[in-house]
Parts: C-alpha cells; sequence; structure tokens
C-alpha cells in the first residue's frame, strides 16, 4: 500500500520555522496500531490522518508518537493546507470531521482561518511539581484542558526554563503546559510557550489547540477580542487569533517541506 505524505510547517510563511505536522491521506482507516506506528516513524509532534467523507467533508485524526489527541491546531492546519493546495480541493470552507466536532477551515487572501472550539480556563491551585519543575513561578494559574501559567512579561516567557525530569512527572493526558505574558512594543497582544510532559516533543514550536485557551483568558483581561499571538519557541510562529462567542478563530499560514510516499 502507498499512502500520500506531506509534511509542512504551519504557522509560518518560512521554512524550517514553525510546527511541523505530518499530512497522510488515506483512502479508508487502518488500524490504530498502524496509524500510531506511522505517527512514531515520523517522530513529529503530529501527525494527521484524512479520509475523505465527501466532496467537501473529511475525517480527521491527530496522532504523537505516544497517543492520538484529542485536538490539534497546526496539524489541522496542515491538513487543510495540503488539501486546498496539492489535492485539488476547491471548496471553501472544507469541513473536518474530529474527536472535537466539526472544524471548519476558509481562505482568506494569504492565511488558513480555522473555526475551533473556545475551552475557557478556570483559576486552579498551583501543583506541587510545577513549583518544584519551574524556575519562575507564575502570577496566575488557570486550567481547562492544559494548565495555563500567567507570568508578569514577554522576558520572563523567554527566561523560563523547566527542569523537563520533574515535569515529567505529571500525568496530562492529552494535556501539557501553557505560559502567558502580555506582549511587548505593541507587536503582538499576547506571547506563549508550550510543554508537553512525557511527550517525545517537549516543547512545542507552535500550539494551536492551546489558543483554545489562550484567546479567551486574553480577551476578558485585555477587553477585546482579536489578538496578534507570537509563539516564542526557538522556531517561532504568528497566529492571527479572535473570539466569537463559544469559538475560536485562528489564522495562519503553512509551507510545504516535503512530499512522497509511505510504503506498508
Amino acid at each position: 500500500m502507498k499512502i500520500p505524505l506531506y509534511q509542512v510547517d504551519a504557522f509560518t510563511n518560512r521554512l524550517f520555522c514553525g510546527n511541523p505536522a505530518a499530512v497522510c491521506v488515506l483512502e479508508h482507516w487502518l488500524e490504530d496500531a498502524a496509524l500510531l506506528q506511522i505517527a512514531q516513524e515520523n517522530n513529529l509532534a503530529e501527525t494527521a490522518f484524512i479520509v475523505p467523507l465527501s466532496n467537501e467533508r473529511f475525517h480527521l485524526r491527530w496522532f504523537t508518537p505516544e497517543l492520538e489527541m484529542d485536538l490539534c491546531g497546526h496539524a489541522t492546519l496542515a491538513a487543510a493546507y495540503v488539501l486546498f493546495q496539492k489535492r485539488g480541493f476547491l471548496g471553501t470552507p472544507l469541513i473536518f470531521e474530529t474527536q472535537s466536532g466539526p472544524l471548519s477551515v476558509k481562505k482568506a487572501a494569504d492565511r488558513l482561518v480555522l473555526d475551533f472550539p473556545s475551552r475557557p480556563p478556570e483559576k486552579v491551585p498551583l501543583p506541587e511539581v510545577l513549583k518544584e519543575g519551574l524556575n519562575l513561578l507564575p502570577k496566575e494559574v488557570w486550567k481547562a484542558r492544559d494548565y495555563l501559567l500567567v507570568y508578569a512579561n514577554e522576558t520572563q516567557i523567554r527566561e523560563l526554563s523547566p527542569n523537563k525530569a520533574v515535569l515529567n512527572q505529571l500525568d496530562l493526558g492529552t494535556g501539557g503546559i501553557i505560559v502567558t505574558a502580555p506582549g511587548e512594543a505593541g507587536e503582538v497582544d499576547f506571547v506563549s510557550r508550550f510543554f508537553t510532559p512525557g511527550a517525545t516533543i517537549f516543547e512545542d514550536p507552535v500550539t494551536g489547540s492551546a489558543h483554545c485557551s489562550l484567546v479567551p483568558y486574553w480577551a476578558q483581561r485585555l477587553h477585546q477580542n482579536r489578538f496578534k499571538a507570537h509563539q516564542l519557541s526557538p522556531r517561532g510562529g504568528e497566529l492571527w487569533c479572535s473570539l466569537q462567542g463559544d469559538r475560536v478563530e485562528l489564522q495562519g499560514q503553512a509551507v510545504l517541506y516535503l512530499q512522497g510516499w509511505i510504503e506498508i
């Protein structure tokens, strides 16, 4: 069997930046064990698997090298990029059926626009493991799927140096740790980084799903609904976000790194 494979850098317009995702276009579903083995072989934060349902609807699933995810922004962006740019899909929007419900993606100039669920966080105590595993303690602690740790400024986000061995003691399932602060110099509204204890990729380069909690948090804090966001990983990435009721709109760009075939 030959499976079309694409690798796309998402939430960037430059190669070797943003977050790389693999995209596999299937005619029908393989066994879950085979999907996980492909994700392990790709060895990226996410591999997206697509199966067509109709001309405009697709079934979409996301796998890390460890497990299946409930929601992934950059791999959804990568999958939409492949369908629009490489597979001849002409309609807009397209609809992905996923574990998190229907997700639509449409074109808007040089960006793709993702319609995702809003996941507002709630205030919680700081777990002892996080106290031990962080060189800088946050001002506030919130949680939805992911922990959301709020810091005073962008410099603190850049200087954060988590202790991976300590944080790997946390069992967060499909969740992770978002750290965030206001942007500086008026260039962006907020910045973030994202850590995934226990995962092959400990620091995620650009995390679309994290913004499902970041956007409602900063909407309440900054009293606005539209944002430009920057994820401060070494690869870096940009997102244009807005809060639309109980939905979050994420806009980003993508660029193709490779395409080929998997033979199994």
